[in-house]
């Protein structure tokens, strides 16, 4: 079992999801970045469906409340096992009392803890993903307590892998969405030309961009939409669905992240940079 001592900025549990829900309107959610999420999984023997804590920006105080091991991976946050520094990427034990405080991350904005044997909380269609209003809560609280199920006598075969820091420079792949074509060369090359730059409007639903395009009509139906759909509204706003996102859309859907892509874009944050590379 583990405690909550500070629940930190933003911090929830999220798995890989809640999948054969979207014909109802419901969002799949689940690690914004998906590969941090799997290391720290990896690095504590866990299967990647494990529920893991995800934290955003500033992190929570956490008191085990028995012998468990852990892994940090994602933003490189400040963390400490009582007054031990720790590292990102390593695994790590627990002994019962001992509290985990996690700091602010330092690079990135968004830090997984995985638990070896995973966490136990409450499974709502088929995932533990904080979701607000499928899931009771939709972050963590001071005072709660989440039940794990470790492995007796587990240890760690690799206690720490190399892994490359947080990118912020490299431009976003992506494929064309299913308007793109429909809208004028100008607007399609502007795409691809600038560097477009995080607006204060982004969270586990969306990413908008500050700078506009040329504002352009071009009336839709309703669509699917997916995480890593990038929207163009008629003023020229773009906006980039993330994995709390709807799940339909009456805005042109113009680009499509790839999964690596909304793994890179999860680590940025207002005023970070944005650039689009099209895959052929």
């Amino acid at each position: 079992m583990i405690e909550v001592l500070q629940a930190g900025f933003y911090t929830t549990i999220q798995d890989h999801g809640r999948w054969g829900f979207r014909k109802w309107g419901v969002p799949v959610s689940g690690p914004m970045d998906r590969a941090a999420a799997d290391l720290a999984n990896q690095l504590v023997h866990n299967s990647a469906e494990e529920a893991v804590i995800e934290i955003s920006l500033q992190g929570p105080e956490l008191r085990f409340e028995e012998t468990l091991y852990f892994a940090l991976t994602g933003g490189e946050p400040e963390a400490f096992l009582d007054s031990t520094p720790l590292s990102v990427n390593t695994a790590y034990k627990a002994e019962a009392g001992q509290v985990l405080k996690v700091g602010r991350c330092t690079r990135g904005v968004r830090a997984y803890l995985a638990i070896q044997g995973g966490l136990q909380t409450e499974e709502v269609l088929g995932s533990r993903s904080y979701y607000s209003p499928i899931s009771s809560y939709d972050r963590l609280q001071k005072g709660m307590t989440l039940e794990v199920s470790p492995s007796k006598g587990f240890e760690p075969r690799i206690w720490a892998v190399k892994q490359k820091p947080v990118s912020f420079g490299k431009p976003l792949e992506v494929f064309p969405g299913p308007e793109f074509e429909l809208f004028p060369q100008e607007i399609q090359s502007t795409l691809f030309d600038r560097s477009f730059h995080i607006a204060k409007e982004n969270n586990r639903m969306a990413y908008q961009l500050e700078e506009l395009l040329p504002a352009y009509d071009l009336p839709m139906l309703t669509s699917v939409t997916l995480p890593g759909t990038v929207q163009l509204t008629a003023s020229g706003r773009l906006i980039i669905l993330m994995r709390d996102a709807q799940t339909t859309g009456g805005y042109p859907r113009v680009l499509q992240l790839t999964e690596e892509s909304i793994n890179q874009l999860a680590q940025r944050s207002t005023g970070h940079s944005v650039q689009f590379l099209a895959l052929e």
